[in-house]
């Protein structure tokens, strides 16, 4: 199989005006793809940058980061793919961590000027020497006309992209992507949603991560399909763009296409092009998948698993609504799963444990960490034998190979589909110097699934509010997606017999409360 590299360098020959991208008013032909990245690739490698350094990109999603990640794919880099909400800390680790020798972004994102945060992490030691910023389509950096050799160019089996994931405590880790598993992943697509060159496809993923990558930057390219882009959410410009398209693959997280359903806009729209939803990266909202369904005509799609995994199950057209819609779909034979039990028996007879897999659709586990590594996998290595790569879940197999999710065993919050590590969340609220004790739990919410919760145990005499502890986290340019969305101040937190916070009791405190609010 080919790289994308060479998929465009295909379709720039045999369809030179057709397009890859809409985005917003601006539209880039394959022609215009293999030209722009080819341009970007020469001047990466007259820079100095050598095959295998790692160029980490961190773009609003639109254009310009899929023309740089073909860019550092023809230039032989590795990307380190950044997702534009992460916070100056966020951005520093993983830098820090993966020896990044040049940053591509935009002047500033969210009034953060990445200009000056470039000086400043070079001035502090990190390898940085080169930051290329992305504006209004151009890149700022020299380009030659010749184009990087096609001999140079990264092969499906190359480390592609490092990318980050939450995980449970600390900083992010870093995930290792080569192409091939994205290409395993595509013929999945392909023939659970009947996806054709005819299509068009909607992703409002960002690209750095698994979802957006195979939703926007692999699956449509492999087809020469286009695909249209939204570098800003909002419900009323995803119906917008869905109708002027005529769109007929949406890729989105429950979050938003609930705001679809909640918008009055959608009243009025035609989105009868419209015929495949795919969303995942949390539990589907039945009823409202299903009037989701039922207002478009669409068919509710996923894919189960994790960054690191990669897809275990999925649901395809040929399955029935209660089956797409009640499990996360049959479990995919070439991912060979099993479900374990927390001493690491495989215990998928029972039915019940946390799933495992290997198979082509894996990454190469994380990035430089030995420790996160012994932990993601069950199986020991030392004598010759299989290793399954774990997921957070606990999830239920029954005798037709449906998998449902049941619950985690990983102290996660997933908002909108975002993982986020309460012990993260934990660890900033901890800076206040009111707050003797934090911890953070998820919070149902009717739109995003769940939202950040925090409850604290203050220091003898002092106060907080949420208010007043948002602009501490602020000041300390905080992750936005690790921000709490409510503080509840208890006297002292509950304690198990081991000492712990006991988070089952904050959970269902906060269930009750949510509760009770919305029955007044």
């Amino acid at each position: 199989m080919n790289s994308l590299a060479h998929v465009i360098a295909a379709l720039a020959s045999r369809i030179p005006d057709a397009p890859a991208f809409h985005c917003g008013d601006a539209t880039l032909s394959w022609a215009q793809y293999a030209k722009r990245s080819d341009h970007l690739a020469a001047g990466l490698i007259g820079l100095g940058l050598s095959r295998g350094d790692r160029v980490a990109i961190q773009m609003p999603d639109g254009i310009d980061v899929h023309v740089a990640y073909i860019a550092a794919e023809k230039a032989g880099l590795t990307i380190v793919g950044i997702g534009p909400r992460a916070g100056p800390d966020e951005l520093r680790h993983l830098l820090t961590r993966t020896g990044a020798k040049a940053l591509l972004s935009p002047p500033e994102i969210r009034g953060d000027d990445l200009r000056v945060r470039f000086e400043q992490m070079r001035a502090s030691g990190l390898p940085l020497l080169h930051h290329v910023i992305s504006q209004d389509g151009e890149f700022g950096i020299p380009t030659e006309t010749k184009p990087a050799p096609i001999a140079g160019w990264n092969s499906i089996d190359d480390l592609f992209l490092l990318n980050s994931t939450s995980g449970t405590t600390g900083m992010p880790k870093c995930v290792t992507h080569d192409q091939s598993r994205w290409l395993h992943f595509h013929e999945l697509a392909v023939a659970g949603g009947h996806l054709s060159n005819s299509d068009v496809f909607l992703s409002a993923i960002p690209t750095p991560f698994g979802f957006g990558l195979w939703t926007a930057h692999f699956t449509p390219t492999l087809l020469g399909a286009p695909t249209v882009l939204l570098p800003q959410f909002t419900a009323e410009e995803l119906i917008r763009r869905i109708e002027r398209h005529r769109v007929s693959v949406l890729a989105c997280v429950s979050t938003q296409f609930i705001l679809m359903l909640n918008s009055a806009a959608l009243a009025g729209a035609d989105l009868g092009s419209l015929r495949v939803l795919y969303t995942g990266g949390e539990a589907v909202p039945y009823d409202r998948a299903a009037e989701f369904e039922e207002r478009t005509g669409a068919s509710v799609l996923q894919f189960y698993g994790s960054n690191e995994t990669g897809a275990l199950s999925c649901t395809t057209l040929d399955d029935s609504r209660d089956a797409r819609l009640t499990s996360a779909g049959r479990t995919i034979e070439s991912m060979d799963v099993r479900l374990f039990d927390a001493e690491g028996r495989d215990v998928t007879d029972s039915g019940r444990g946390q799933p495992g897999c290997r198979g082509p659709l894996t990454s190469r586990g994380y990035y430089e960490d030995d420790d996160a590594n012994r932990a993601l996998y069950v199986g020991d290595p030392t004598d010759g034998g299989p290793r399954w790569m774990l997921t957070g879940d606990i999830a239920t197999l029954d005798s037709e190979g449906y998998l449902r999710v049941i619950g985690r065993t990983a102290d996660i919050i997933i908002r909108g589909g975002k993982n986020i590590s309460s012990s993260v969340v934990e660890q900033a609220v901890a800076t206040h110097p009111s707050v003797a004790l934090a911890a953070a739990v998820a919070m149902p919410d009717p739109i995003f699934g769940e939202r950040v919760c925090v409850y604290t145990e203050l220091n003898p005499g002092a106060e907080l509010t949420l208010d007043a502890l948002l602009g501490h986290l602020r000041a300390r340019q905080v992750s936005v997606e690790t921000l709490p969305e409510r503080l509840v101040v208890l006297d002292e937190l509950p304690r198990s017999s081991g000492g712990k916070v006991a988070k089952q009791q904050l959970r269902d405190d906060i269930a009750r409360r949510v509760r009770e609010e919305a029955t007044g």
